[in-house]
């Protein structure tokens, strides 16, 4: 395995869902690259903090915008071949 295989498994990695296999190849790349490490340590700790966090309120209006973009992109996805 290497950093860009990790990456694009990091979520499944964190949620305890790989198969054992993938998941020993990934945490032997984990053991011999730093670089990794620190990645999946920094974003483990970022999901505990956000999940700890109380949540914010959307500025005025926020709300408002995003479902219009959704809703647009949406209607543009159905007109696209």
């Amino acid at each position: 395995m290497n950093c860009q295989e990790l990456m694009g498994k990091l979520s499944s990695y964190l949620e305890g869902e790989l198969d054992p296999p993938l998941l020993k190849a990934l945490e032997a790349h984990l053991q011999d690259c730093e670089d990794c490490g620190i990645i999946v340590d920094t974003t483990r700790k970022t999901i505990e903090f956000l999940c700890n966090s109380e949540p914010v309120p959307l500025p005025s209006g926020v709300r408002e915008r995003l479902d219009r973009a959704l809703a647009l992109a949406e209607k543009m996805k159905k007109q696209s071949p």
